[in-house]
C-alpha cells in the first residue's frame, strides 16, 4: 500500500512540475513587437504620452491623440468622439471643433479616413507619414 501511495505522490509531483514548466514559460510570455528586445513592457498613460511628446499646436496635439489611441491604446481606427474622449482622458481642452483638426491632419497627410465606418461614424487612421512626424517630435523628416 505504501508502495502505491508513493507512485501516487511521485505523479503528482511530476504533474506539477509539467504545469509549473507550463506557468513559468507563460508568464515570461511573447515579446510586445513594438518593444525593443530585453526592455520590459509598461503601460503609459495618455497624459503621461502627451508629456513626453509635448505637442505645441492643438492640431499636433489631436493627431498625438490619434497616434496614442492605435499604438498604446490598441484601437485600430478612431472617430471624433474617441479623440474627444483621449482629451477628456489626459485632461486637455477640447477644441471647438475637433473636424477641423482632423481636417488639417488629413490636408498635412498625417491622418486619413479608415477603410470601414465605426459605429456609423467616419473612422480615421493616422498614416505612416503622421506616425513619423509625432515619432520625429512633430518635425518633418529631412530635419525641416
Amino acid at each position: 500500500m505504501s508502495a502505491d501511495i508513493d507512485k501516487k505522490l511521485d505523479a503528482l509531483l511530476d504533474a506539477i512540475k509539467r504545469l509549473d514548466a507550463r506557468i513559468t514559460k507563460i508568464e515570461r510570455g511573447v515579446p510586445d513587437a513594438k518593444a525593443p528586445a530585453g526592455v520590459p513592457t509598461k503601460k503609459i498613460s495618455i497624459k503621461e504620452f502627451l508629456l513626453e511628446r509635448p505637442p505645441s499646436t492643438d492640431i499636433q496635439r489631436t493627431l498625438a491623440i490619434g497616434y496614442f489611441l492605435e499604438n498604446y491604446a490598441g484601437i485600430a481606427s478612431f472617430t471624433a468622439s474617441d479623440l474627444e474622449k483621449g482629451y477628456n482622458d489626459a485632461k486637455e481642452p477640447r477644441p471647438s471643433n475637433i473636424s477641423v483638426n482632423i481636417k488639417h491632419c488629413i490636408k498635412q497627410g498625417h491622418m486619413m479616413e479608415a477603410d470601414q465606418k465605426k459605429n456609423n461614424k467616419t473612422a480615421y487612421v493616422v498614416t505612416r507619414s503622421g506616425e513619423q512626424f509625432v515619432a520625429a517630435g512633430y518635425k518633418k523628416s529631412g530635419g525641416k
